[in-house]
């Protein structure tokens, strides 16, 4: 079975914000696929919304078996095992323990009613930009 590698991006704003990254990257590891790599970890304001609560964001490599939906169900399951309520929809954003987006999976361009990828906002948030510049220079 091929092996893809995956790109996410990962962010959180309430509580122990780094704990929640690793322990995200940890379930990423445990049932996406390998961490192979990790940014460095970025704190910025929050994006399209306002909040007093700044974000630590950072991006990793993963190299998976699964696809890309299903690399998306399971990294929805991880946010809310890791306290995630609600997702955000038609670009209402708010606060959350852990975010994680799918960026890339391998160069597939994917649209579809649940998943976009590349992830069509990268361009627009230099808190992707940033940590994900880290994995690909």
């Amino acid at each position: 079975m091929t092996k893809h590698r995956l790109y996410i991006g990962l962010g959180s704003n309430l509580g122990n914000r780094k704990a929640l990254i690793m322990e995200a990257l940890r379930l990423v590891d445990l049932c996406v696929g390998h961490v192979e790599r990790v940014s460095r970890f970025y704190e910025t304001a929050p994006w399209g919304f306002q909040s007093e609560h700044p974000f630590l964001n950072a991006a990793a490599l993963v190299t998976t078996r699964l696809t890309p939906h299903e690399c998306l169900a399971t990294t929805q399951h991880i946010e809310r095992q890791l306290g995630r309520t609600q997702k955000s929809v038609d670009r209402q954003y708010h606060d959350r323990t852990i975010d994680i987006d799918l960026l890339h999976y391998d160069d597939l361009c994917i649209r579809t009613e649940k998943l976009t990828l590349p992830h069509p906002l990268i361009e627009e948030r230099e808190f992707v930009k940033r940590p994900l510049s880290d994995l690909l220079g």
